[in-house]
C-alpha cells in the first residue's frame, strides 16, 4: 500500500489509506489481528475486529510521547511538556484499553502502562535472528574494505541519525576518547537520519569516521557488527533496544548510557554504563570497557541473548497469547477461511 514517508531519510511511512487497509483485511479474513501503529491505523484494525467478531492486539512499540518531549521542552518548557503528556496519557489510555491484549516489548514499559491503567498490558520481547547475528571470527576482510587497521579499536552504531536517539552526544564522545587516549579509535555508523549533516564535520575534524546508509540484509549487518569491537548506543529513550541484542548476539559488548528501557537488555558490561547524559560519561564508559576483555564480554553476552531472544522462544509466547485469544476449537467456522481450496 503506498505511502508517503515521514521525512526523506526516514524508513517509516505515514499509512494514509486506511480504506485499502480495511478492504486488505475483509479480502484475507484473518482469525486476529495485531496493529503495530498507534494512530488511524489501529483504529481502523478495532473497528474490523469489532465487525470480524475476532480479537485484535496492538503492540506499543515505543513510548513515542518521550520521542516529542524533548523537542517540546526545547521551544515550550516544562508546562507545554506537561500538557502534552497529560494528552499522550489520555489517548494511549483510551486507544489501547480497548485491545483484547497491549503487548509491550519492555516488563518496565509494561508496569507504565498498567499504572496508566491500563490492564491488558503483557509482555512480549522483540526476536532476534539468532541464526544470523551469533558469534564468530573478527571480520578482517570488512575492515579491509572500510580501510580500518586490524589493531585499531573501532566503535559502532547501528540505527537512526536523529535528535531522540542522542546522536550527538555520541558524536561528542568520540571526540573526547579520541583526545583522551592514543590507541587509534574509529567511529563506524550504519543508518541514516537527519543528522547525517554533522558527519563531514566529525569526519574532518578526526579522520576516523565511516558511514553506512541503511542496510536491510541481516548477513551483511552482521558483518558490521563482528567487525566492530564495542557498539556503543547513547540512546535514553530506548523503549527495548533491538540492535542491542543483535550486537550482543553477535558477540559484542555494547556501551551505553543508564535510565531507559534498554537497560534490562544489556547483559555484559551494564556496569560500566553511564550514569549521566552527557559527552564526557560516555566517553569514560566506552575508554573503561575497552580496557576489559571486549571478546570475552560479548561472548557471555550472547548466550543469554540466544537462549532468550531467539525467534523460536519469542513466538512461543507471542502465539500463546493469540491462541488464548482466540480458541481454534470454539471457532471453527473461521479456522482455514483463507487457504480453503475447491479439492479439500
Amino acid at each position: 500500500i503506498q505511502a508517503p514517508r515521514l521525512d526523506p531519510t526516514s524508513r517509516y511511512r505515514l499509512l494514509l489509506n486506511t480504506h485499502r487497509v480495511r478492504d486488505f483485511i475483509d479480502e484475507v479474513r484473518p482469525d486476529v489481528i495485531e496493529a503495530g501503529d498507534p494512530y488511524h491505523v489501529a483504529w481502523t484494525a478495532l473497528r474490523a475486529g469489532r465487525e470480524l467478531h475476532i480479537p485484535v492486539f496492538g503492540f506499543y512499540h515505543s513510548h513515542f510521547p518521550e520521542a516529542y518531549l524533548r523537542t517540546v521542552l526545547k521551544y515550550g518548557g516544562k508546562w507545554l511538556r506537561d500538557v502534552v503528556m497529560e494528552f499522550a496519557q489520555r489517548y494511549i489510555t483510551a486507544l489501547y484499553s480497548q485491545f483484547h491484549g497491549t503487548l509491550v516489548p519492555s516488563a518496565h514499559l509494561r508496569d507504565l502502562l498498567l499504572s496508566w491503567g491500563i490492564d491488558n498490558a503483557e509482555t512480549v520481547h522483540l526476536g532476534v535472528d539468532t541464526e544470523s547475528f551469533c558469534p564468530g571470527e573478527r571480520d578482517n576482510d570488512l575492515r579491509d574494505e572500510l580501510g580500518l587497521s586490524h589493531e585499531a579499536l573501532v566503535l559502532l552504531y547501528v540505527g537512526r541519525l536523529a535528535p531522540e536517539k542522542n546522536i550527538g552526544t555520541l558524536l561528542k564522545a568520540f571526540q573526547l576518547v579520541r583526545e583522551q587516549t592514543k590507541r587509534d579509535v574509529q567511529l563506524v555508523l550504519v543508518g541514516d537520519g537527519p543528522l547525517r549533516r554533522k558527519l563531514p564535520a566529525v569526519r574532518k575534524a578526526t579522520g576516523a569516521l565511516t558511514w553506512k546508509s541503511y542496510l536491510n540484509d541481516n548477513a551483511a549487518l552482521a558483518r558490521y557488527y563482528r567487525m566492530a569491537d564495542l557498539f556503543v548506543h547513547p540512546g535514553v529513550h530506548e523503549t527495548f533496544g533491538l540492535v542491542a541484542l543483535e550486537s550482543q548476539a553477535c558477540g559484542i559488548p555494547v556501551a551505553g548510557i543508564h535510565g531507559s528501557y534498554m537497560d534490562a537488555n544489556v547483559f555484559a558490561g551494564g556496569d560500566y554504563w553511564a550514569r549521566e547524559n552527557s559527552p564526557a560519561a560516555l566517553a569514560q564508559t566506552i575508554l573503561r570497557m575497552s580496557e576489559d576483555d571486549l571478546p570475552a564480554l560479548g561472548l557471555s553476552a550472547s548466550k543469554i541473548v540466544h537462549e532468550r531472544f531467539a525467534w523460536p522462544v519469542v513466538l512461543e509466547v507471542l502465539w500463546k497469547h493469540y491462541h488464548e485469544a482466540y480458541d481454534i476449537e470454539s471457532h471453527p467456522q473461521f479456522y482455514g477461511k483463507v487457504y480453503h481450496s475447491p479439492s479439500s
